[in-house]
C-alpha cells in the first residue's frame, strides 16, 4: 500500500486494507464476526489483546489468522506451570571456537516475532506473567543486563479459560492494565455452528492469501494515531473512566457498591486509540460519542476490580459500564 497525500485517499485506502484484512480473517475464523472486528481495531491501534473462551472456540486459529493475513512472523507460547522466562525470552549460552576461545551468545527464544500467542497465560507462575510484562510495556527484553528491542510490529494475544480454575494464577492487575481490550469469544449460534461444521470437516481449503505486509501495519498503525479528537469526547472518555472508580462523584450506585477499584489511565487511552481505529474503519475523521461507546466496555471490562460483594454479587463489569456511560452521557 503506498501512502497517500490526501487525506481522503489516506483513508479510502485504509478502509480497503482493513476491510481486507477483516475478510481474510473471517475466512478462517468462522461465526465470531464482532471478534474479529475488534481484534482488526486492536492491531491496527498497535495493542495487546487478552482473549478469553472455553475451549474449542479456535483461539489459536484466529491469532494465526491474523499474523497469515500481515505476513508477520508468528509464535505460539504454552503457559504451563513449570515455563520458565528463559523458556520463551531465550538465554545465554557458552560458545567455544576452533582455537578454544570461549564466549558468551544469545539464543533468542520464540518471544523474538511479530505475533505472540500466549496461550492459557493464567496457567504460568507470577515470575514468568511478570518476565512477559517488561516486553509487552516496553517492546524490549533484558538480558544479563543488556536490552534487546524485539522489533515492530510487536503484538501479544494471550488467551485464558474462565471456566478452568484449578492449577491456575489470576493475571496481576498491572499485567491485565497492559492489555488493550479483552474480548469474550461466545459460542457460537446455531447457524454459526452449521457453517462451521460443514466447512471444517471437508477437504481442507486452500489459505486465504495475504492482504497486508509488515510496513503496511505500521503506517497503518501511524495514521491512526494522526486522527483528530474533539476536547468534548476526551472529556467523555476520561469522565467515563473516573466514573468507574467508586471514590468519584460520578460513580452510579452499583459501581459504588461492588467496585474497589476503577480503571486507569491507560484504560482512556487504549478507548480512546481504539475509537480512532473505529472511526478511520468508517470513513470519519473524527471520534463521535457512538465510537466510545461501542469500544468502553472491551477496552474497560478487564481493569474493574471488583470488592467482596462485587465478586459474591456475579455481576458483569459490562452491567457497570453501561452505568457509568449512562451517567456520563446522558443516556
Amino acid at each position: 500500500m503506498k501512502a497517500a497525500q490526501d487525506p481522503e485517499e489516506r483513508i479510502e485506502s485504509l478502509r480497503a486494507s482493513a476491510a481486507q484484512l477483516e475478510d481474510h480473517i473471517g475466512q478462517v475464523f468462522l461465526g465470531q464476526s464482532e471478534a474479529v472486528e475488534l481484534i482488526v481495531l486492536g492491531v491496527l491501534s498497535g495493542g495487546h489483546l487478552l482473549l478469553e473462551g472455553v475451549p474449542g472456540l479456535g483461539k489459536t486459529t484466529l491469532v494465526r489468522a491474523v499474523a497469515s493475513a500481515m505476513q508477520l512472523d508468528f509464535r505460539r507460547i504454552q503457559f504451563t506451570p513449570d515455563l520458565l522466562p528463559a523458556d520463551f525470552i531465550g538465554s545465554r549460552i557458552l560458545d567455544e571456537d576452533s582455537s578454544g576461545h570461549v564466549s558468551f551468545r544469545f539464543e533468542k527464544g520464540p518471544l523474538f516475532a511479530n505475533v505472540i500467542l500466549a496461550d492459557e497465560i493464567n496457567r504460568a507462575t507470577p515470575r514468568t506473567q511478570s518476565a512477559l510484562l517488561e516486553a509487552m510495556q516496553e517492546g524490549q527484553v533484558t538480558v544479563a543486563h543488556t536490552s534487546l528491542d524485539l522489533g515492530k510490529p510487536f503484538h501479544v494475544f494471550a488467551t485464558q479459560n474462565p471456566i478452568e480454575m484449578e492449577g491456575t494464577y489470576p493475571l496481576p492487575e498491572a499485567q491485565l492494565d497492559r492489555f488493550m481490550a479483552k474480548i469474550e469469544l461466545s459460542p457460537p449460534s446455531q447457524s454459526d455452528l452449521e457453517r462451521i461444521l460443514s466447512e471444517t470437516t471437508g477437504s481442507l481449503k486452500a489459505e486465504p492469501e495475504p492482504c497486508l505486509e509488515k510496513s503496511d501495519l505500521i503506517q497503518l498503525c501511524e495514521l491512526v494515531r494522526d486522527v483528530p479528537v474533539s476536547k468534548e469526547m476526551v472529556s467523555l472518555a476520561a469522565r467515563l473512566v473516573r466514573a468507574t472508580a467508586p471514590s468519584s462523584k460520578l460513580a452510579p450506585e452499583r459501581v459504588r457498591q461492588f467496585v474497589r477499584h476503577g480503571a486507569s489511565p491507560r484504560g482512556g487511552q487504549s478507548l480512546l486509540l481504539m475509537s480512532k481505529a473505529r472511526a478511520l474503519l468508517e470513513g470519519r475523521l473524527h471520534v463521535t460519542a457512538d465510537d466510545l461507546a461501542a469500544l468502553a466496555a472491551p477496552t474497560l471490562r478487564h481493569r474493574i476490580v471488583f470488592g467482596f460483594e462485587g465478586e459474591a454479587s456475579g455481576i458483569h463489569p459490562d452491567e457497570l459500564i453501561l452505568d457509568a456511560w449512562n451517567i456520563v452521557s446522558g443516556g
